[in-house]
């Protein structure tokens, strides 16, 4: 409890901001102890500011990497003082690189809702780290191999499993996933925390909700249809019509924890302001990478029996648990998006090659 005390003044700080800024009707509390040993209440949003009416269900389960329970996973150490960006850099139109990942397993698991739980989830498509289960740990991640093309990328990634019919559909090969900035000050960005994991979307919402997620892109796209937030009823049948789906995530931190019950309050979007610009909100100051999942699944024609584990297409949404090595995520996201450029996985910007690369031929750290 020593170490989770140390945090908690800054955590009442950031939670009375939060609490104002986003209008928190109900709060979840667990009981703990501080420094002086009074009572100290953590504070959860009943609905996370940009996504209300989400209802993923909170931690309740002890984990290797929660011991206590109680859903809240603290950074070791925090990060705080930091005041959001509004500095305007210059301007670059990209400012990203991709992280390539293959799907390597399905399991009805799911470490970061219910952790050291199997089979207690809907059906789940694992991408990246192979050893992704229900008893995931930030060690266990380390310790396991990836499908991702960067050895040092050991993430995991996870969606519901898609159906047609009874016949599960995998989408085929290394997907995309970029790493982007979200804020104006794309020199602001700085690396995932070890360990941090969250929830984008929730497997309840409707439809409306899903069509105003703010990390909501275009929907379900698939040849000339677009803006589809639930399956289309047929698609094209030409050979290379595939459904497709972009979803970013939110990219600005509280500072203090690498999870909380509800799996994003920690986490927020950026806001726009007067002046043009997209700034981190002062309860989650902390600008990092915003991740954009963009999945193919080779699947088209007759729509009407497509679904996803979780249930209509509304339903999608996706979890991120941050494995990356932190020699190679830090360059990664030094030379690309702090450097204003557009990066495939290998963190070369093929418009500007005398900016060199990150990765070598065999995406290791150069």
């Amino acid at each position: 409890m020593a170490r989770k005390s140390r945090v908690f003044s800054v955590l009442l700080l950031f939670t009375a901001t939060s609490l104002t800024a986003i209008g928190v009707a109900d709060i979840a509390t667990t009981g703990s102890a501080s420094a002086d040993g009074a009572p100290v209440a953590h504070a959860m949003p009943a609905a996370h500011a940009g996504a209300a009416g989400m209802r993923m269900p909170v931690s309740t389960r002890a984990s290797g990497d929660d011991p206590d329970g109680d859903g809240y996973i603290m950074a070791d150490p925090p990060v705080t003082g930091v005041t959001p960006s509004t500095y305007d850099p210059p301007h670059a139109y990209f400012h990203e690189f991709q992280a390539k990942c293959a799907p390597d397993h399905t399991l009805p698991d799911d470490p970061i809702v219910f952790p050291g739980q199997p089979g207690k989830s809907h059906d789940h498509t694992f991408m990246g780290n192979t050893g992704t289960d229900a008893g995931t740990t930030t060690a266990s991640l380390d310790a396991a191999g990836t499908a991702c093309l960067a050895p040092g990328d050991k993430s995991a990634y996870w969606m519901p499993s898609l159906y047609d019919g009874d016949q599960k559909i995998l989408p085929i090969g290394p997907q995309t996933i970029y790493y982007k900035s979200g804020v104006t000050d794309y020199t602001s960005v700085r690396p995932f925390p070890k360990g941090l994991r969250f929830v984008v979307g929730d497997p309840m919402q409707t439809l409306d909700e899903f069509k105003n997620l703010k990390g909501t892109v275009e929907g379900w796209e698939c040849g000339t249809s677009y803006k589809n937030f639930d399956f289309p009823a047929t698609c094209p049948t030409s050979q290379d019509t595939q459904l497709n789906l972009r979803l970013q995530a939110p990219s600005c931190w509280d500072g203090i924890h690498l999870d909380t019950p509800d799996h994003k309050s920690h986490m927020a979007y950026p806001v726009a302001t007067g002046a043009n610009q997209n700034v981190c909100p002062a309860d989650h100051p902390v600008a990092l990478p915003m991740i954009e999942f963009k999945m193919a699944w080779p699947v088209n024609g007759d729509m009407s029996q497509v679904r996803l584990s979780s249930g209509r297409g509304y339903s999608f949404h996706y979890d991120f648990f941050d494995g990356w090595d932190d020699a190679t995520l830090s360059a990664m996201v030094t030379h690309c998006v702090n450097g204003g450029l557009q990066c495939d996985a290998h963190g070369y910007d093929e418009s500007q090659p005398q900016k060199g690369a990150v990765l070598d031929d065999n995406y290791e750290l150069q």
